[in-house]
């Protein structure tokens, strides 16, 4: 059951009552135009609801618009995140390589190192006063200590295959510090560089998936507006379905009365003709009512006048505040599964089952030119469907615990016009209504 089963009061009740009461044809007349002014106002209302629910309706249409932009925006952005995911693990893996390449060098440079202090060690050795910087080393006192010209050649060709092979050493020496140098860098450039782009593709990953979170919330809100929205037109066409049931009462209270017009016509016109034909006799004819109680003693003896008592019991629940809440009708409470009779005569506006009134039935009555509406629920069947015509005390139901109720017992409300959700035209049927 939605929030209201009945968002929209009863705007317009069913003016009825002069059909049982027999009136004048001028009353009768009377009631027919105003309830012909009712029907206006129902299409009326019937007018403004259709238009709400047409907007009701152009709201949904964008709400889902919205919501397929941003269903495609979150495919997106799944795609988004699937990509850099992937190349996240193949530049993790790419890192992970990496990281084993560097462990490999860093052994080969082990082996540079070792070369080149072991070099380091032969050219203090052999040139102490050559220097890797690229000083020259002085030879002249190795020649000139020769002791003859023999000698003298012997020492030149040494120093000459010397100084060649300390070039030689130096040169693979510059050339082991360069390759060292060149590998650490090389190693260097290139894990920065896929620390970076891990870095990088880590905080785009995070900016994609806080999008789509952003993306997931503002479709559920959407997917929640649309909900609302369909409610609100479900309720829109609860309404619209009650006032077009108004109006098809109102179109039988009409037709009944235009008929009840038609009988009285006929009858005054036949009591002129019978007074015409015998002006010197005079007869009376005495009718005796029977009333429409469906069984004796459970059910409560028909009153004299517009109101009778709904339901044999007790008063248990008078009107006005109860505890904290506002208690806008009068319960009858019984032991017994007793009837539930119609206040007066009138037009079920609808009999269904109410998530709070439980089984319940909602009827319209036109006393001497004021609308009242009853209210009886919480039966645990009803007996009268919506739309019926009905009298006062023809059985409409049996007393139940339906709803949110608390005991059996009958909730009778009386509202001096119509029923409204907020029942602010509830009155206190003590003293108008026959109670226990």
């Amino acid at each position: 059951m939605r929030k209201s089963v009945v968002t929209l009061a009863v705007t317009v009740t069913v003016g009825f009552g002069t059909i049982f009461g027999g009136t004048s044809v001028i009353t009768e007349a009377a009631s027919i135009s105003s309830l012909k002014g009712e029907q206006n106002k129902l299409q009326e209302q019937r007018s403004d609801l259709n238009s709400t629910i047409n907007q009701k309706n152009n709201q949904i249409s964008e709400l889902q618009n919205q919501q397929a932009d941003v269903k495609s925006e979150i495919t997106r952005l799944d795609y988004a995140i699937t990509d850099s995911t992937n190349k996240i693990k193949e530049k993790t893996a790419k890192l992970e390589s990496t990281k084993a390449e560097i462990m490999k060098l860093q052994g080969q440079m082990e082996v540079i190192k070792d070369r080149i202090e072991k070099r380091n060690v032969l050219l203090k050795d052999r040139a102490r006063s050559y220097q890797e910087t690229g000083g020259m080393v002085n030879y002249i006192d190795v020649l000139m200590g020769s002791e003859n010209f023999s000698d003298f050649v012997d020492r030149a060709n040494a120093v000459v295959t010397i100084m060649q092979a300390d070039q030689a050493i130096l040169k693979e020496h510059e050339a082991d510090k360069q390759e060292l140098e060149t590998k650490q860098n090389e190693v260097k450039t290139n894990l920065d560089s896929l620390e970076k782009m891990v870095s990088d593709l880590q905080t785009l990953n995070q900016q994609l998936s806080a999008q789509k979170a952003e993306k997931d919330k503002l479709l559920a809100s959407l997917k929640e507006q649309e909900n609302e929205a369909h409610e609100g037109v479900m309720d829109l066409q609860e309404q619209d379905a009650l006032l077009a049931a108004q109006q098809a009462a109102i179109q039988k209270a009409i037709s009944m009365e235009q008929e009840a017009q038609a009988r009285a016509a006929a009858e005054a016109a036949e009591a002129a003709k019978r007074k015409a034909a015998s002006s010197s006799s005079s007869s009376s004819t005495s009718s005796s009512s029977s009333s429409n109680q469906v069984s004796s003693g459970a059910t409560p003896g028909v009153s004299s006048g517009y109101w009778t008592q709904p339901a044999v019991g007790y008063l248990s629940s008078g009107f006005g505040t109860r505890g904290s809440e506002r208690h806008v009708g009068v319960d009858i409470a019984n032991r017994a599964a007793v009837p539930i009779v119609a206040a007066a005569d009138g037009v079920v506006i609808r009999s269904y089952l109410s998530s709070t009134y439980g089984n319940c039935i909602f009827i319209s009555h036109s006393i001497n030119g004021q609308v009242y509406t009853t209210v009886y629920a919480h039966m645990t069947t009803r007996l009268a469907g919506s739309g019926a015509v009905v009298k006062k005390g023809q059985q409409i139901g049996v007393m139940g615990n339906t709803g949110a109720s608390h005991g059996q017992h009958l909730h009778f409300e009386l509202h001096k016009g119509p029923w409204t959700q907020d029942k602010r035209f509830a009155i206190n049927p003590v003293g108008i209504v026959p109670l226990p």
